[in-house]
């Protein structure tokens, strides 16, 4: 039986779509990970949407949290979900529990730069004026 192929990535049936998402190798599950950039940051470094990763400053764009900034501080690679400071929920029995959000759902408004391989990336794709 094969694990994993990139034939389901096209198909209509939703069941293959869900198979594709949850069977995808790391390298390829990194790429669900793209939101879409600040338009400063999108005007300087010529690209719609980057990698979110932990440090980076986002902006939420949908759901309850809608307009809340914060730092990414975790991301789970196996749920496809990205957890953000000081978005959190109550529940019944009092604890504050930190809220899921998914990638597509925030915007990047500034990126953690402590990496020198993303800095490089970066600057590579920069625009030259």
């Amino acid at each position: 039986m094969v694990s994993f192929s990139t034939n389901w990535k096209s198909s209509k049936k939703p069941g293959k779509q869900r198979k594709y998402i949850a069977n995808a190798p790391l390298h390829i599950k990194g790429r669900f990970f793209h939101a879409h950039l600040a338009h400063d940051l999108a005007k300087k470094y010529g690209k719609r949407s980057a990698r979110v990763r932990t440090g980076d400053k986002v902006k939420i764009m949908k759901g309850q949290f809608k307009g809340k900034s914060g730092k990414v501080e975790e991301i789970n690679s196996s749920k496809i979900k990205l957890y953000i400071s000081g978005i959190e929920i109550q529940k019944k029995e009092g604890t504050k529990v930190k809220y899921p959000i998914a990638p597509s759902n925030v915007m990047i408004t500034e990126f953690n730069m402590s990496d020198k391989k993303r800095q490089e990336i970066l600057k590579r794709k920069e625009k030259n004026g």
